[in-house]
């Protein structure tokens, strides 16, 4: 795992922890959970991307 993809994978870790305290909130803000998946799925994305590509030699 390069460090790249370690520091891709903590930043998913840590929208996810926050999405979930948001949601389990009395009243959590939609406006809130919505920016966090956003940026969650965007983490995601990076994260496939790296790994979709070939390993450099």
């Amino acid at each position: 795992m390069t460090a790249r993809t370690f520091r891709l994978t903590q930043i998913h870790q840590r929208i996810d922890e926050r999405l979930r305290l948001e949601i389990k909130k009395r009243a959590p803000d939609p406006w809130e959970v919505s920016r966090l998946k956003k940026m969650k799925l965007r983490a995601k994305d990076a994260l496939q991307r790296l790994l979709r590509r070939p390993a450099a030699t």
